[in-house]
Order: C-alpha cells, then sequence, then structure tokens
C-alpha cells in the first residue's frame, strides 16, 4: 500500500554541531527573547530560565529574530534536561558528574521466553554497533539533529524471545536518590517510566543509543544506554534504562501519568495535533533563526506510517 508520507533524509550540513548540541544554549537563548512557552516539559528548559543566563561571545553570522547574537557553547557548558538530578538545566552536569555508570546491568523480562540480565559490556559487544543519524524534535517545538551510535532494540528483543502474549514494552530508569538528588521531588511518579507497542519496539529504527559523536553518552545524557525513537517526541526516549520489560498491557508512562492530556502514549510527531498549549505546526532547529515545518512523524512517515494505518491519530496522540 502507498502512503502520503514521504522520508526526509539528513543531510550532512543539517547535523546539529556538538557544542550546540550538548549545551542547548544558543536555541533557547533565542526562545526566551520570543516568549518561547516551556513548562513542565521532558525535554526543553523554561524561558524564564534561559533569560537568567549572561549573554556570551556571539557565534559569527548568528542572530536571533530580533537580531540578537545567539549564545555560545563556550560560555556555558553545564545546560542540560534531565529531571532526575535537577530541574534547574544549568546544574545538571555538574550534579551528573559523580553518577556511577559502571557496572551497569539491563534486566530485560517479562513475557519472553528467555529473560536476562546484560552488562553494558556484553551489549556493546555482542550487538553491532552502528551509527544513525535521526533528527530529533521535542514536543516543546524545537530539533536537532544527532549522529548517534548504539544497536537496534530489535535485537536485543530478538535475543530474549517475545512470546505471543507480549503486546508492549515497559522500560524503567535506574532509581538512584542518593546519586540522583531530583528523584527525591514528591512531584513526579519515580523512577521514569516509558513504554512502545512491541510493532513500533521491533521497528529498524528504534535504536538503544550508547553514544553520540563517536564518543559513549555522557551522563548528563543518558548514559550509558538510552532509548532513541525518531519518529516519536524526544520525552519518549528514555535515558540510563536498567529495565526492559515485555507485557501483555499498555504500561503507565511518567509524563501521561502527570498531564495525561498534554503527553499521550504514542507521542508521534504530528504537526496537526497541537499540544493544549502551543501550536505543532513549526518547530526551530537549533543553530538555525526561522522556523520550519514540522513534518508528520518527524519525517520518517514513509517507514512508520504502517504500523498507524487503522488508528486516528487525531485521538491516539
Amino acid at each position: 500500500m502507498t502512503h502520503p508520507f514521504k522520508s526526509v533524509p539528513v543531510r550532512s550540513y543539517e547535523i546539529t554541531p556538538k557544542d550546540v548540541y550538548l549545551s542547548r544554549r544558543d536555541f533557547m537563548k533565542a526562545a526566551s527573547v520570543v516568549g518561547g512557552a516551556a513548562l513542565l516539559a521532558a525535554c526543553a528548559p523554561s524561558a524564564e530560565e534561559a533569560a537568567q543566563n549572561a549573554a556570551p561571545a556571539p557565534v559569527s553570522g548568528a542572530t536571533d529574530e530580533l537580531g540578537d547574537a545567539v549564545n555560545t557553547y563556550e560560555d556555558i557548558t553545564n545546560y542540560n534536561n534531565y529531571y532526575e538530578f535537577t530541574t534547574d538545566k544549568q546544574g545538571v552536569a555538574g550534579l551528573a558528574q559523580d553518577f556511577n555508570t559502571s557496572p551497569w546491568t539491563l534486566e530485560v523480562s517479562g513475557l519472553v521466553n528467555k529473560p536476562q540480565t546484560f552488562g553494558i559490556e556484553d551489549l556493546t559487544k555482542k550487538f553491532t554497533q552502528e551509527e544513525r543519524i535521526y533528527r530529533l524534535r521535542c514536543v516543546e517545538a524545537w530539533s536537532m539533529v544527532i549522529p548517534w551510535t548504539g544497536f537496534t532494540l530489535a535485537s536485543l528483543l530478538k535475543e530474549v524471545e517475545p512470546t505471543s502474549d507480549a503486546k508492549y514494552v515497559r522500560f524503567e530508569t535506574v532509581y538512584r536518590p542518593e546519586e540522583m538528588p531530583g528523584q527525591k521531588s514528591p512531584f513526579y511518579p519515580w523512577p521514569y517510566q516509558e513504554g512502545l507497542r512491541l510493532d513500533e519496539a521491533m521497528h529498524d529504527l528504534t535504536l538503544l543509543a550508547t553514544g553520540l559523536y563517536g564518543e559513549p553518552n555522557v551522563t548528563q545524557n543518558g548514559a550509558p544506554i538510552r532509548l532513541v525513537v525518531p519518529w516519536k517526541y524526544g520525552f519518549k526516549s528514555i535515558k540510563s534504562i536498567v529495565k526492559i520489560e515485555l507485557t501483555s498491557e499498555q504500561p503507565e508512562t511518567m509524563w501521561e501519568t502527570i498531564a495525561p492530556n498534554e503527553y499521550g502514549f504514542y507521542a508521534n510527531v504530528n504537526p496537526d495535533v497541537d499540544h493544549p498549549r502551543w501550536s505543532q505546526a513549526s518547530e526551530r532547529r537549533i543553530g538555525e533563526l526561522n522556523r520550519r515545518p514540522t513534518i508528520a512523524f518527524n519525517g520518517y512517515g514513509e517507514q512508520v506510517a504502517s504500523l498507524y494505518e487503522d488508528m486516528n491519530l487525531q485521538v491516539n496522540y
């Protein structure tokens, strides 16, 4: 069957520069100038916090919509979003420095014939590591292009042999409030949990990322292993995974539990379904000044639209 969605390949010049990617600073300063909305969301700092940052040296030739120079990575090196450590975006990297990622194990259980627990070294040796250049679209309407290193989730799931009753895959982040002070907050249902339908999890685009830019994942980015689902909003890509469980029922997810009218289970990138507090029809690519139209399924529709043929994506957002 022919689908109306065409995949849009990532061009080499679209890759978000490493310094800009790690800091996210340049875009968020520009966003604060024009009043970008970023409240209780999974992958972007608030406009108020961004506005409080001192203006660093400008990137040559780059300005925001008002003609102001965007910020550089050199002026701020610790600006990440990882609520397990803190909601202070400037404090994450510092708090994450002492986060211990070795040894690390990943338990795969539930409705499988061969439940197993893997060490991170086992995963990087057993499964071929490959580079995947993916677009990332945040629910807060910014985007970037990232060269990940990792392996397909499907290869891991085939190893444990899902049973015929398995319909969904549940993911869980490590729970270590002694190392992750944000987990002491009573406002979030820790540990962070996410989920996919089994066919989504088995899709070749779905990646377990162990690195980026040819280097191991950094702690503030979800080291040592995280999920990447490029046709979905970024909050689906859970960090620092310790448990994967196959289930027969749709699992609960953290952001859907907190605000089900804002963050649905599927979270497919859809320019026709607005967030209750902002439009999803356009986005801003980090490092660019102008908004660009958002593409359905983040440009991966040709590969994944068939997964949702019988679904109303206006309802199942």
